[in-house]
């Protein structure tokens, strides 16, 4: 039976829980329309077209992603929040692999999208985690992608089966956690001059 009443909200909401159970890469317009019990002429009537659905997907996903991180981090700091922060992600991405799967390499189409603004809340909650740990504007780039970087490779290799050894994922997550700790600990400044003399 058609829905009554629909909107673009539902449209992108469908289109997010198709990503993760079929895959971001075989999602179309009229796999959503299917779902959402309408022909897919009538998808047009609140999304451009299959880029503009993409891009709304990538978005959703990184809100609520940084809802995500925003409520794990609450009264957390130094190593605590920076378990809070890569598990929150970690979660995120293993329960929603294809709609955080959008947010890889989704283009910005100004300084007024919403991409933008969710993405911009993410990283400033990265950046509060390592400000923690002493890690300087002049460093906090390169730092902000070592973060993502590990976390990123960690989730989307454990959400696609990646792991095959017999080791549990689990007992790594958490090697890589106090490895990451142990790396930002040590480049607070006057850290590495110690380490050196100490050698």
């Amino acid at each position: 039976m058609p829905r009554a009443g629909l909107t673009r909200d539902d449209v992108v909401a469908a289109a997010a829980e198709l990503s993760d159970e079929i895959g971001y890469p075989e999602l179309t317009m009229g796999l959503v329309a299917e779902r959402l019990g309408v022909r897919t002429p009538s998808l047009y009537k609140h999304v451009a077209g299959l880029a503009d659905l993409q891009h709304r997907v990538a978005t959703l996903a990184m809100t609520q992603v940084g809802e995500q991180i925003r409520d794990a981090l609450q009264g957390a700091a130094g190593l605590d929040a920076l378990t809070a922060l890569l598990t929150a992600i970690r979660a995120y991405v293993t329960a929603h692999p294809g709609r955080y799967n959008a947010t890889v390499g989704a283009e910005l189409t100004g300084p007024d999208d919403p991409l933008l603004a969710a993405s911009t809340r993410v990283i400033e909650s990265i950046a509060a985690v390592l400000r923690g740990y002493g890690i300087g504007e002049n460093e906090m780039t390169h730092a902000i992608r070592t973060i993502r970087c590990a976390i990123h490779g960690f989730a989307a290799l454990q959400a696609s089966r990646g792991f095959q050894w017999a080791e549990d994922p689990d007992e790594s997550f958490r090697w890589m956690i106090s490895f990451l700790d142990r790396g930002l600990r040590a480049s607070r400044p006057g850290q590495g001059e110690g380490l050196a003399e100490s050698a």
